[in-house]
């Protein structure tokens, strides 16, 4: 199934049918890689004891998946506008599943940290190319509805990959421990690279590209130089270099502007299409993700600390707690494009922002009044309540995002805004450093961990919902509605051929 690689399918030709084959077949991968990220860290104890691996080590497998995937987002997403999003989808996920592979027989840490780096530029080649392939196959008033199904799949994997990895680490399936974690990825690697080749088709910007390779270097170096320190910083008592990395990377940063400008200029084929940020909601939608990956990088990783060392729960247990905040924002993420935002636009993303703080609120009230007595049960209101929110931010803020981007850069931009939000990411983890450990003594006995860990983490909380307050007036700057909706509306007055026309403005590639 393939179609011609320009932006423009014929006007008002019927949709494929087969689309929704394809939808499934990259929201599973995408799903996938979602539940990579979080998977591992509930297996990290009984790695440290089959592998012998140090504590730097025990950071690489984890930060080296995160350090490939952000370096190499922008990177996948224009490979994908130049040699075909299909094709790079199906390079990513076979790739994807060889590294899962190498991870899941790896013989030392070594191996298994060089797998994950692997692993994690692989998703790079993957994971733009699922908002791109959704971009450039459904037509403008169908994507409401799948970005609504994406935010449930974001959903989903945020909390069901720690509680996958316990349950895979629990029973200890053929003696292998925690090796099934990664070699679960075989079977589903291979069922969407076979199903990827028949139902999904192919796209690609409708003019001749070149891939930047300056610009490429610059990122990456940038990325690491930021990366870098963030997730070693701590580990080695944060030494001035790492605050002159950081602060250099601004530099570097700079110097990709002037070169995607020049690189713009010369051939039009830069890295960082800057145009992009020409239009107000990409801009808006960008700063929005920025902040909103900080909140989740500082809540999920203290939260997991919180009930697995400060209450002294069971990886299984604490994974069992999740799912009813897993089950909230997949229920708000399904229903807030298709119901709400038609008729309050960027209101629901507002909303979800102030009922998230909310939830966060009802969290820190009751983390210090129930102490180390609390109960499993007892979290699931701040829980549902922090997941609605969630819900109402993820699926109606990429589609408020990707509405007004020219389908020519689909690429481009679901590359720079999946590195956006796993530049929010590093940052929240970063931030743990201060906000949690921070105000944790040094000198802690056995018997002051569970008090101490619940005050960090109503701390950590605090400053989570400063962020989403941030997050509430930066939407502000958002469009009141995405474009797609605005134009439904035109089109319920017009006639039904007038109303055909608006719909298929933005027509899906047809073979």
């Amino acid at each position: 199934m393939t179609s011609q690689p320009s932006s423009g399918a014929a006007i008002g030709a019927p949709a494929d049918r087969r689309r929704w084959f394809a939808l499934a077949i990259v929201m599973t991968a995408a799903f996938m890689d979602l539940v990579d990220v979080t998977i591992v860290n509930i297996a990290i104890p009984s790695i440290t004891r089959d592998t012998g691996a140090s504590f730097s080590q025990i950071q690489w497998i984890t930060a080296g998946y995160a350090l490939a995937f952000a370096a190499g987002l922008i990177t996948g997403g224009r490979l994908g506008d130049i040699h075909g999003r299909k094709r790079l989808f199906l390079v990513g996920i076979t790739g994807f599943t060889l590294a899962s592979a190498l991870c899941g027989f790896a013989a030392n840490p070594e191996m298994l940290v060089a797998s994950r780096i692997l692993q994690g530029g692989m998703a790079a080649m993957m994971v733009p190319q699922v908002l791109s392939i959704v971009h450039a196959t459904f037509p403008a008033h169908e994507r409401g509805k799948v970005f609504g199904l994406f935010g449930a799949v974001v959903g989903m994997g945020a909390v069901m990959g720690p509680l996958l990895g316990a349950l895979l680490t629990e029973w200890n399936i053929a003696g292998l421990e925690w090796r099934p974690i990664f070699l679960i990825n075989l079977p589903v690697g291979i069922a969407g690279l076979l199903l990827g080749r028949k139902f999904i088709s192919e796209s690609k910007a409708p003019k001749a590209l070149k891939l930047d390779l300056v610009g490429v270097v610059l990122v990456v170096v940038g990325l690491l130089m930021v990366f870098y320190p963030l997730t070693r910083g701590r580990e080695l008592g944060w030494p001035l270099w790492g605050y002159l990395s950081m602060g250099g990377s601004l530099l570097v940063f700079a110097a990709l502007v002037a070169y995607e400008k020049y690189k713009t200029r010369k051939d039009g084929s830069p890295l960082v299409e800057l145009s992009l940020f020409k239009v107000k909601s990409f801009a808006a939608g960008i700063a929005v993700q920025l902040t909103f990956g900080i909140v989740c990088g500082i809540f999920f990783l203290v939260w997991t600390l919180y009930m697995q060392t400060g209450l002294g729960w069971s990886a299984l247990r604490a994974g069992l707690t999740g799912v009813p905040f897993s089950i909230a924002v997949s229920v708000a993420a399904g229903i807030s494009v298709q119901k709400f935002v038609p008729r309050f636009g960027r209101k629901v993303l507002q909303a979800g922002a102030l009922i998230m703080a909310a939830g966060i609120g009802i969290y820190i009230w009751e983390a210090g009044h129930y102490g180390q007595d609390i109960a499993s049960w007892q979290m699931a209101l701040p829980l549902v309540v922090m997941g609605l929110g969630m819900g109402l931010i993820v699926a109606p803020l990429t589609d408020a995002i990707l509405s007004e981007v020219p389908r020519e850069h689909s690429g481009s931009a679901s590359g720079l805004l999946n590195t956006t939000m796993q530049m929010g990411n590093a940052l929240g983890l970063g931030l743990v450093s201060a906000v949690f450990f921070g105000t944790i003594d040094d000198r802690i006995t056995p018997q002051q961990i569970g008090p101490e860990f619940t005050d960090a983490f109503q701390n950590s909380l605090g400053y989570a919902a400063a962020v989403l307050g941030v997050i509430f007036l930066l939407m502000f700057a958002l469009p009141k509605k995405p474009r797609q909706h605005v134009e439904e509306e035109a089109a319920g007055d017009d006639t039904p051929g007038e109303s055909g026309e608006l719909a298929d403005r933005e027509p899906a590639l047809t073979p």
